[in-house]
């Protein structure tokens, strides 16, 4: 089980992988471009070449998160090709990283009512990816829940993998807060939660997990993410999670509030001591 956290990328992928490093990371997560904007980022491929020679000679797993505002549901035109047109050059920024994957959250209805939100969702995750070819998988992301947001239960986002034209390009990011928040575990239901993903088939397909306690309460529907140990969760339910064998293969990414990065370090070696205690 590799654990790490979320680095900023704003000084090149080779310095954020020396950070994640330095930090005890041995999987880290960058944004593909401003998190709350969609101007296309030109890459420095010799910084990318860098960096990704460095998690390799570390054996640092990369992820990408591409940035919050695109909306895989919008039922307007022009929101939809501005979604397409930035998630392509997200999965081939991803690619120049050598990250695994490229997180997207899953889309809002905003209104329209949910079987259309899915209908329209899988429509525009067949036009993305009939764009791209690359090795880098499209992660769907579990949502809170909060106002329109699809995606909650693994059967939900099972369905909508299943009927899009390219489900080999397609896996999950799974976020603990998000679940919770979304009414889908606590620490009574964890072993329920982890048979119920895996009888839908989504278990298998789970290829990173964002790592999170919550400020809100259990089906609260709200996104807050809170350190570990902290939130609602609670250290003795998310070891669960590190302590589970269907997930050790799994890479750990903590998206915690922090006020530097540094705070990670002993937030990373607090998940090892839990991962270990009482094994």
């Amino acid at each position: 089980m590799q654990l790490g956290c979320h680095i900023s990328v704003s000084k090149g992928l080779e310095k954020a992988a020396q950070k994640a490093h330095e930090l005890g990371a041995e999987t880290f997560q960058v944004f593909t471009k401003n998190p709350r904007g969609l101007k296309p980022k030109k890459v420095d491929m010799k910084d990318a070449l860098n960096g990704v020679e460095f998690c390799k000679e570390h054996g640092i797993t990369v992820i990408c998160h591409t940035p919050y505002i695109t909306n895989l549901s919008t039922p307007k035109e022009d929101l939809q090709e501005v979604t397409i047109r930035s998630i392509v050059e997200d999965l081939n920024i991803a690619e120049a990283y050598g990250a695994i994957g490229a997180v997207v959250h899953c889309g809002k209805h905003v209104g329209e009512g949910e079987e259309y939100g899915i209908k329209r969702m899988i429509e525009t995750l067949d036009l993305i990816l009939e764009q791209y070819d690359g090795p880098v998988k499209l992660l769907l992301e579990n949502t809170a829940g909060q106002g329109s947001e699809l995606g909650l239960a693994p059967e939900t986002l099972m369905e909508i993998r299943n009927n899009t034209k390219y489900p080999e390009k397609i896996e999950f990011c799974f976020d603990t807060c998000h679940a919770f928040a979304a009414g889908q575990w606590n620490e009574e239901q964890f072993d329920d939660f982890i048979k119920r993903a895996e009888e839908a088939g989504y278990l298998e397909h789970i290829k990173v997990i964002h790592f999170n306690d919550s400020k809100v309460p259990f089906n609260s529907r709200k996104d807050r993410h809170e350190k570990i140990g902290q939130g609602e969760i609670g250290a003795k339910a998310l070891q669960k999670f590190l302590q589970c064998e269907k997930l050790e293969h799994i890479p750990f990414i903590l998206e915690t509030p922090v006020t530097e990065e540094e705070e990670y370090k002993d937030e990373i070696v607090y998940l090892h001591q839990l991962r270990e205690d009482m094994k």
